[in-house]
């Protein structure tokens, strides 16, 4: 199964010089919590989560309008193609610890966003004798490993 089979192909996307109100608007209005930025010639130059509006505006004394994307846009973009395998992009989405992905034609331009819902509703659990083209448990165990936390490490101090 290719990621164009199951993408979102006419996905909500926000340019460098919008505003986190802009944005904000867009994902209310496409009801996700994920954009790809694009440039002018809508080739993904990174992404933008409901976590970062929020994140950004909690920290700062400004309003959403007075704050543009790219002061609070993720540049690291892990991304995957339309024609890549589903288990590819099940891969990236493990490697980058990301529930969604701006899938990018290999000229850079943006054609769609492939998300773990959009990822599931395509699975089939195992079967005895038959195994799936998609099996329901290896999209659990990618989102098992997506929400596994860093935990920070500590150190114990030597007695003096």
């Amino acid at each position: 199964m290719k990621v164009r089979d199951v993408m979102m192909g006419t996905p909500y996307c926000v340019s460098l010089q919008a505003n986190l109100g802009m944005a904000t608007e867009l994902m209310w209005k496409g009801n996700c919590g994920f954009l790809p930025v694009v440039d002018a010639e809508r080739k993904v130059c990174g992404v933008l989560t409901d976590r970062d509006i929020c994140m950004a505006l909690g920290t700062r004394n400004q309003k959403a309008g007075e704050v543009r994307v790219e002061e609070v846009v993720q540049r690291k973009v892990h991304a995957c193609n339309p024609e890549d395998e589903v288990h590819m992009a099940l891969q990236t989405m493990r490697e980058g610890h990301v529930r969604r992905l701006p899938v990018v034609e290999t000229t850079g331009q943006l054609a769609g966003v492939v998300s773990m819902d959009d990822i599931l509703l395509h699975a089939e659990p195992s079967s005895f004798g038959k195994e799936p083209e998609l099996s329901a448990n290896e999209v659990v165990r990618t989102y098992r490993t997506i929400m596994q936390k860093d935990l920070p490490v500590s150190t114990k101090k030597a007695a003096a």
